[in-house]
């Protein structure tokens, strides 16, 4: 996949976060991804309505839950509009382009059914053919330059602890690996991602507590569980 991909000129519908939109012609898979779905004014007496749905739409820990098909092609926000906090294989997304997002299957009810079950990730993992585009644009939108294939197009929250499995404020480009041998070495968040889930797989972290870590400073909690 090349960058500089055009969408077909016929009306697609893309799915951001929670919203459908429909665009047509060459719009770009870098577009910036829609405002949050419950954005006030509320018109009179619904108000209250809206912070019970905003609620509904919030998991425990926090973090919004997401419905984004993982047979839609995601849009990402504008090139050059995001940074990377630190480098190397200890680089965090911004918050502000990829707070983290949450699945709304998984919950601490159902770990056993889901991420606590061998082989479940892979049921709920997108086709390479939705998540290479959005790789593309969303290294764009990171302002990243390097080899592609040095990246890995990485779950801020993993889907083996309920990650939001195709959001543009889950997913982002994670450098994989800093040599050219390449896979031999070691990728930290990786070895956190699993520490964490043996963890709640074993009960003695929440899935919302794993979760709000690793969203909100993995470098940290990786020093601390990794």
């Amino acid at each position: 996949m090349r960058r500089g991909l055009a969408v077909a000129a016929a009306a697609v519908t893309v799915t951001v976060g929670m919203l459908a939109l429909t665009t047509s012609g060459a719009t770009g898979l870098a577009a910036r991804a829609g405002t949050p779905i419950l954005a006030g004014p509320f018109p009179p007496g619904e108000e209250e309505h809206g912070r019970a749905d905003a609620a509904a739409r919030t998991a425990p820990s926090g973090l919004p839950y997401s419905t984004a098909s993982p047979y839609v092609v995601q849009r990402q926000p504008p090139p050059g509009s995001c940074h990377a906090i630190g480098a190397g294989l200890y680089a965090r997304p911004q918050a502000r382009c990829t707070p983290g997002g949450v699945n709304p299957q998984v919950t601490q009810a159902t770990i056993g059914a889901t991420i606590c079950r061998s082989g479940w990730t892979s049921t709920v993992r997108p086709p390479v053919s939705v998540t290479e585009p959005e790789k593309y644009a969303s290294m764009e939108a990171y302002g990243v330059t390097g080899r592609a294939s040095a990246y890995e197009y990485d779950h801020l929250v993993p889907l083996e602890l309920g990650g939001a499995v195709n959001d543009p404020r889950n997913l982002w480009p994670e450098l994989n690996y800093t040599h050219a041998a390449g896979y031999d070495e070691l990728n930290p968040k990786d070895a956190l991602e699993y520490a964490l889930k043996r963890r709640v797989c074993a009960g003695v972290m929440t899935l919302a507590q794993a979760q709000r870590l690793i969203a909100s400073n993995w470098v940290t909690t990786y020093h601390r569980y990794g």
